[in-house]
């Protein structure tokens, strides 16, 4: 019964050896291991998590890169990202204005991922994590919907962004934006009449 149970072990591991690395590595590195080191191997690479300090780096880098990458470099804004800044009135921004960019453009704003990946080494499953908030985001700070939820950056944050273009570049929260001057908020008097 033992040697029974092994076996659909060994099986079951050979089939997540070959799931992993065969969508990893070129075939002829890891198919000659011993069955040992082709686990370990798949371990090492699929399943190391990381810190909770290395993530956190990893989320400040994407934080702090992409707005700079984007607003401040002149070239790249006049010829590629004022395609989304098109979106500039309160009533016509909507889920949709996320995806309205160059095709240059969004290959730019996935730049400081791929370099925080070299920078600070990222998990797999990290990394989908980001881009999954990212998408989350992106829907949320164009949906029009003005929910003031601190320290979330909102639709009602990110309407003066599109409406000024120097203010409230906040990836996920406010707390990048209070730190370096450069946040807006909606409830102010002078901002509050453009809601």
């Amino acid at each position: 019964m033992g040697d029974e149970y092994l076996r659909l072990f060994v099986e079951e591991t050979a089939l997540y050896n070959r799931i992993v690395l065969g969508n990893l590595l070129p075939f002829g590195l890891w198919v000659q291991l011993p069955h040992y080191l082709q686990t370990w191997l798949r371990n090492y690479i699929a399943d190391s998590i990381p810190s909770r300090k290395a993530m956190l780096l990893q989320i400040y880098v994407a934080m702090k890169a992409m707005p700079w990458e984007l607003h401040d470099i002149k070239f790249l804004y006049k010829h590629l990202h004022a395609t989304h800044h098109i979106y500039n009135k309160q009533n016509t921004l909507s889920p949709f204005a996320g995806l309205a960019f160059h095709p240059l453009d969004g290959i730019l704003q996935a730049v400081p991922h791929v370099i925080a990946l070299y920078i600070v080494p990222a998990h797999f499953t990290t990394h989908m994590g980001l881009l999954f908030l990212e998408a989350i985001w992106t829907t949320n700070i164009h949906d029009c919907i003005h929910v003031k939820l601190w320290p979330v950056m909102g639709a009602g944050y990110h309407t003066i962004h599109h409406t000024t273009y120097r203010h409230n570049y906040g990836h996920y929260t406010i707390w990048m934006d209070w730190m370096l001057g450069t946040l807006r908020d909606p409830s102010d008097d002078a901002w509050g009449k453009l809601m």
